[in-house]
This record gives C-alpha cells, structure tokens and sequence, in this order.
C-alpha cells in the first residue's frame, strides 16, 4: 500500500530541488508541478499542490463600486443575489434562439388569412346535413299528409273540410318553421357578405347567422299571431283553425323550396345573382299561393276583390317588405365602414 503523499513529501522532492525552494516559496501551482518527478502520479500532484498552498479566509474588499452605469445607481455587493437587471439582461435575452427552453415564434410578414365560407364550416355543414336527414325522415312517415295537404293548395274544393294532423305532423311542421328560418338566415348571410361587406362588429360569422334567425322566427311568429288577432275579428273559428295549418304547410313548403339554393351556394359557389333571383321566385310563387288561400278560405262566398287586396297588402305585403327592410338596415349597422 502507498503511504500518505502528504507524510513523505521530504522522500518525493529531491535534494536539488530543496535547495532551490528555500530562497522563495512557489506561488503557483504550475512551479510545484515542475518539481514533482515525472512520474508522479495525480494524487501525489494535488497532495503536493495541498501541502504547498494552505486555504485562506476570503475578504472582499468594503469600497464602493464605482465601476456602474452613468444614470444608474452604484451596483450592490456581489453577494447580494438581487443584482440590478442590467447586470443579469441584455439585448438578446429575450430572443428565442438565445433561449433554446422557449419556445420560438413564427418569423416573416403574416400572410392573408384564409376567408370564411360555409362549406369549411363544420358546424354549419353538420346542422345541414342532420336537417336533411330528419327532413327525408320525416317526410317518408307522412308522406300521405303532404300529398293531401299539397293537393289541397291547388284544388278548391266546394265543401269546407278542414285535414286532419296528428301532433307528430303538426310538430314536423314547427321543425320545418324553424328550419326554414335558418334556411333564410343563412340566404340573408350571404347577400349581406356579398352587396353590404364581410367585417361586421361581432366576434363570429356565429353571431350574424343567429341574428338572422332571431329575425326570421320573430317575423314567423308575429305574423302568425296578427293573422290570429284579425281573423278573430272577422271570420269564423273553423275557417282560422283551416287558415294557421294552411299558412304552416306553406311556410314548411318555403323551406324545402329554398333548401336546394342554400345547399348550391354554400358547396359549389354558385353566383349570389342566381341564388337571389330563384329566392325571389319562391318568394313570389309562395305569395301567390298565399292570396289563393286567403281568397278560397275567406273570400270565396262573398266575392269581395277591393277587400282581398286590401286583406292581402296589409298581412301579408307589408310585414315581409318591413322585414326585409330591417334584415338590410341590420347588416348595414353592423357592418364596419372603412
């Protein structure tokens, strides 16, 4: 076994070199390095490197640091772990590649971001798609009603004789209702985006849609209570209760006309000109079917023509060009003028 290096330094040194170290002591580890034989191993190096240079108490020096930034306050000891930010940031500190930990950003000028459209709407696709489906579902278990209710719009018959519904037909039509105002909401969405402008105040496409759909079960709704209200007043029970089902079948029957429309524009890009002329068919041709009705229900016995008009202009003309007079203003005042 090897003694301590430490005990037999006297053994490892040799006369010469002694003598050579007597007049001055080493001050530096590399001058005890070179008396070493050169064989010494690691271990017999550092015992001597230990042996030579004893551990000293460190004292930092109590004068003030003068060596600061002009400006600044003078820096504090560099025990304190508080050391201004100068000291511990610089121009790069916060840049990415002079830290790898963080993760970086994207570097170049942003380019134009892709426009909405309904067709990469999710959401909407899915709400179509599940329409259609209960739609079609719904017409194969009362297909028989549809045929008598639509052979009813255009066949006057000489016996008032109302069609019965059960209350899984009359609630298909209240979903038909609904689903034909979404239908028009998203009509009035791409006319708006189209001729009004495509950066709105709202946060989401969303928002504008159902604000749409508000208006057109509001316009639905009150309609159908101001018929109610007048034709209390002047006809009979049995002939408002056959009027409310008609009017329903025919609201249901505007959905599933401008179904296609919404479909072809929102898939194959069809031009807005196309899709507004055929709305406005529907439009007319529902209109037309409307005062038929009204005049076969109501005005059929007493043969009135100044009163069917008049009838016809003030329920049904001049609520739709109000509407649709305040769909237009609403795009307009939500839209945001550059």
């Amino acid at each position: 076994m090897h003694q301590d290096s430490i005990t037999v330094e006297h053994n490892i040194l040799s006369p010469e070199a002694t003598e050579q170290t007597r007049p001055a002591k080493p001050q530096h580890p590399y001058q005890v390095l070179r008396m070493l034989p050169k064989d010494a191993t690691p271990a017999q190096q550092d015992s001597a490197i230990q042996a030579t240079f004893q551990p000293k108490e460190i004292r930092y020096s109590s004068r003030p640091d003068t060596l600061h930034i002009p400006g600044h306050e003078i820096g504090k000891s560099i025990k304190d772990v508080n050391i201004p930010k100068y000291y511990k940031e610089s121009f790069f500190s916060k840049d990415t590649l002079f830290h790898p930990e963080i993760a970086g950003g994207r570097y170049g000028v942003a380019g134009d971001p892709v426009p909405y459209t309904v067709k990469s709407d999710d959401t909407i696709s899915i709400l179509l798609i599940l329409s259609f489906i209960i739609v079609m579902v719904s017409f194969s278990k009362s297909k028989l009603f549809f045929m008598r209710q639509l052979k009813s719009c255009f066949y006057l018959s000489h016996r008032e004789s109302s069609i019965s519904e059960t209350s899984i037909e009359i609630r298909f039509q209240i979903f038909m209702v609904v689903l034909t105002s979404l239908l028009w909401s998203l009509l009035q969405y791409f006319y708006t985006t189209h001729y009004i402008g495509t950066t709105f105040i709202l946060s989401s496409q969303y928002h504008l849609i159902a604000i749409f759909l508000g208006m057109n079960l509001s316009y639905f709704i009150l309609k159908s209570i101001i018929y109610a209200g007048v034709n209390t007043v002047f006809f009979e029970r049995k002939k408002n209760v056959q009027w409310q089902k008609t009017l329903l079948f025919l609201v249901s029957m505007e959905g599933v006309m401008i179904f296609p429309a919404v479909m072809v524009r929102s898939y194959f890009d069809i031009p807005i000109q196309s899709i507004t002329t055929y709305a406005l068919i529907v439009v007319v041709f529902v209109k037309l079917l409307t005062f038929y009705k009204s005049y076969a229900i109501f005005f059929r016995q007493i043969h009135p023509f100044f009163q069917i008009i008049l009838y016809f202009c003030a329920l049904e003309a001049v609520p739709m060009a109000a509407f649709w007079g305040a769909v237009a203003i609403t795009g307009n005042y939500l839209n945001i003028n550059f």
